[in-house]
């Protein structure tokens, strides 16, 4: 439609600039950022109208009292708000479209509302879940603002959308969601009292390693289902141990690992090689340039950890200083049997690759709740409904199933799990080919 084409042309290149027009890329703007805030949105209003919630401007729960993956949030959308502003204030609409998207993309919808899915599943209506929707709630209003003068019409839906169910209180209150649409409110102003920069530096930490630990797993195949047993983080600093203890849990939970360490020495897990970027090396070296190459390939361990921790190493040549920064670097690490390594700048993380028994019963157990959870879904329960599952025996889960029985049953909702040599019900495939029955009815 007409926004996705003008936002394609905003944010694409700058008005001044020559576009080369492709309408696989509106294409890729409607998915990418206006399917995400539609399903962002869909899910936000799926679970407010089971539960009822009704945002109520006049008791809205203190900042403090929220979880800081709320506070986090709150904090990246203000960044927002400060950074867009900044950008229209310079007439750089193209830079300000692309801190939306960012802000919906990376954070809104693949980091806080995925990590807070299960806040919202939970039956009653306590803090945490009231902290959960009215976070939701304010990100979702605010982008609806921001968004609103390059897609005035996709913006003005979700705001109608958003504040239908509060409108006549909102009037009677004369409160600021009374406006019939986003082209009438006053655009959220910076608060840097909502914004923690200290916060928004932890939770990087937590993404970037996240990242890189996903990206093992995808390159061995190891998918997320299917826990592992340790990750090691060789230590930048001793803030560096404190920041990521404050996003610990949430690493752990993310990418499905046990355990977290911290090494000061990683050379017993990790040989590290670094070859010189001479894109960066050129114009800072000049002619001494195939010199410092050099002896960038012939530093050791020690002297790229020093490197990494600092960000920087200063040498001198010739009686001339330099200062070689990471980005002079391309680090490679090198991996010994059992562990997988990868490494995002300064940061590098080994993940243990070797699977246990026990490790793949839970995996098998993590398997036959996805493809439950999927049964319930394509048969259209309500998400409170309570089942009877009936798994077919088979060899490969009844380990599974002994061990994780009652993690199953809480997770799909089930009053009873039974295993029966003869299921009527749908045949799904596991893992290796594996495929058995399971029946799902509502109780």
């Amino acid at each position: 439609g007409a926004d996705a084409t003008r936002w394609y042309m905003m944010a694409n290149a700058n008005p001044w600039d020559n576009l080369k027009f492709d309408t696989a890329g509106i294409i890729e703007v409607r998915n990418k950022l206006f399917g995400t805030m539609y399903n962002t949105y869909n899910f936000f209003a799926l679970y407010a109208n089971l539960d009822g919630f009704k945002m109520d401007e006049q008791n809205v729960l203190p900042y403090d009292k929220r979880t800081e993956l709320d506070r986090w949030v709150i904090s990246k959308l203000y960044s927002l708000v400060a950074d867009y502003r900044a950008a229209m204030d310079d007439y750089d609409v193209t830079r300000a479209c692309r801190a939306i998207e960012d802000f919906v993309d990376e954070h809104l919808s693949n980091w806080y509302v995925r990590l807070s899915r299960r806040r919202f599943w939970k039956g009653e209506m306590g803090e945490d879940k009231l902290a959960a929707y009215q976070t939701l709630f304010e990100c979702l209003l605010v982008t609806s603002q921001l968004m609103a003068s390059v897609a005035p019409y996709f913006s003005d839906w979700l705001y109608r959308n958003l504040t239908a169910p509060i409108k006549d209180v909102a009037k009677a209150k004369n409160t600021p969601l009374r406006h019939d649409s986003v082209h009438l409110t006053d655009l959220t102003q910076p608060d840097p009292s909502k914004v923690d920069k200290d916060l928004e530096k932890r939770m990087d930490y937590a993404q970037r390693i996240c990242s890189l630990a996903l990206s093992i797993r995808k390159k061995e195949k190891l998918r997320v289902r299917l826990p592992l047993q340790k990750i090691l983080l060789p230590v930048l600093d001793e803030a560096f141990i404190a920041e990521v203890d404050g996003v610990k849990d949430l690493i752990l939970s993310e990418i499905n690992v046990k355990q977290l360490e911290y090494v000061t020495d990683a050379s017993g897990l990790l040989k590290k090689s670094a070859k010189p970027n001479y894109k960066t090396l050129g114009a800072k070296c000049g002619k001494d340039m195939k010199h410092v190459a050099i002896i960038i390939e012939y530093w050791d361990d020690a002297h790229l950890t020093k490197l990494e921790r600092n960000g920087h190493y200063p040498i001198t040549l010739n009686g001339r200083p330099y200062d070689i920064l990471l980005e002079d670097v391309i680090l490679k690490t090198e991996d010994v049997p059992g562990w997988k390594s990868a490494s995002d700048g300064a940061i590098t993380v080994a993940l243990d690759v070797n699977l246990t028994p026990e490790l793949l019963a839970e995996g098998t157990a993590r398997d036959l709740v996805n493809r439950i959870q999927n049964i319930r879904k394509d048969k259209d329960f309500n998400v409170t409904d309570r089942v009877t599952v009936t798994l077919e025996k088979h060899a490969a889960i009844l380990d599974a199933v002994e061990k994780f029985r009652d993690y199953i049953k809480a997770e799909v909702l089930a009053t009873d799990l039974v295993l029966a040599d003869k299921v009527d019900g749908e045949k799904v495939e596991l893992e290796d080919d594996v495929t058995v029955g399971i029946e799902v009815s509502v109780n």
